[in-house]
C-alpha cells in the first residue's frame, strides 16, 4: 500500500464570514503528482499557505511525514521537507541566480542572513546552488541577476530555490503562470522530471499542463473537494465538468 506523505484532515479556515476552506481532507501520496484544480476563489492558495505555516486552520489537522504539523511555524515545516513556490515570484532581483539559491541552501542550513557576504564565497552553497541550477536547465546563468533574467526563467529559478532546500514534498502555486507556450512547455518538460525525484503538489489553470502531468487531481469549489481521482476520472466527472471544466467538448479542448 502506497505512503501517505501528506494527509489533511477536515481543514476550516474563515475569513470573517466567509469559509475559504470548508472541512476539506487531502491525502497526497509518496512518489505522486497531485495537481489541485479549481475557478478562481476556490481557496487553492488558502490551502497551500495553510498547508506551508503562513496561515493557521481554524480547526482540522495536517499530517507531514508522519507528523502533526498542523501549529508548526514555516520554518519548521521547511525544515522537515516542505519547499513552496509562489504564484507571483518572490526573488530577490538585485541578486544574482546563483546568489538567490545559495540564500535558500544558507537559510535551510539554519544559518543568518547577517553573515551572508561571507556565506556567498562558501564552497558547499555555491556547490549546492549551481547543482539546484542545473537541475532545473539554468546552469549557464548562475551569474546572471534575477532583474536580467526573463519571466520563464525566473520561474524555474524559483523551483532551484525551492530545490536548495531538499524537499520531500514540492508545492508548486501555478507555476505556468504568466508563460508563453514555448516557456509552458519547457516548464512541463522540467517538471517531468523534477516528479522522479521529489512528490509534488501542483495548484494550475492551465488543464493541457494538469491533464498532462498529475497522476491524481482533487477539484476545489468554495474550498470544498468535489472530486478527487486519475485525471480520466476527473475528465469524465460531471459534476466537475458544471463547476468548472465545462462541457465535454471544453474538457478535450484543454486536456
Amino acid at each position: 500500500m502506497a505512503e501517505h506523505l501528506l494527509r489533511v484532515e477536515n481543514l476550516m479556515r474563515r475569513f470573517g464570514g466567509l469559509v475559504a476552506t470548508d472541512n476539506l481532507s487531502l491525502e497526497v501520496v509518496t512518489g505522486e503528482l497531485h495537481a489541485i484544480i479549481g475557478p478562481n476563489g476556490a481557496g487553492k492558495t488558502t490551502l497551500i499557505s495553510q498547508l506551508t505555516g503562513q496561515l493557521m486552520p481554524n480547526s482540522g489537522a495536517i499530517h507531514f511525514a508522519g507528523q502533526d504539523i498542523t501549529t508548526l511555524p514555516s520554518y519548521k515545516r521547511s525544515g522537515l521537507g516542505l519547499a513552496r513556490s509562489f504564484q507571483i515570484t518572490s526573488l530577490l532581483r538585485d541578486f544574482t541566480a546563483a546568489d538567490n539559491v545559495a540564500l535558500a541552501a544558507q537559510a535551510h542550513a539554519g544559518h543568518s542572513y547577517r553573515f551572508w557576504g561571507n556565506a556567498r564565497k562558501e564552497a558547499p552553497l555555491r556547490e549546492a546552488a549551481h547543482a539546484a541550477l542545473a537541475r532545473v536547465g539554468l546552469a549557464k546563468r548562475a551569474d546572471v541577476p534575477v532583474s536580467e533574467l526573463s519571466h520563464g526563467e525566473q520561474r524555474e529559478l524559483e523551483l532551484a530555490v525551492a530545490l536548495a532546500t531538499k524537499p520531500k514534498l514540492l508545492l508548486l502555486d501555478e507555476p505556468m503562470a504568466g508563460l508563453g507556450v514555448t516557456e509552458s512547455q519547457r516548464m512541463v518538460a522540467l517538471l517531468k522530471e523534477l516528479r522522479k525525484e521529489v512528490t509534488i503538489v501542483l495548484v494550475e489553470h492551465d488543464m493541457e499542463a494538469v491533464f498532462a502531468l498529475a497522476d491524481r487531481i482533487t477539484v476545489l469549489v468554495y474550498g470544498r473537494v468535489i472530486a478527487c481521482g486519475k485525471p480520466d476520472e476527473i475528465r469524465n466527472n460531471d459534476e466537475v465538468k458544471r463547476a468548472y471544466l465545462g462541457d465535454q467538448h471544453a474538457v478535450t479542448r484543454h486536456g
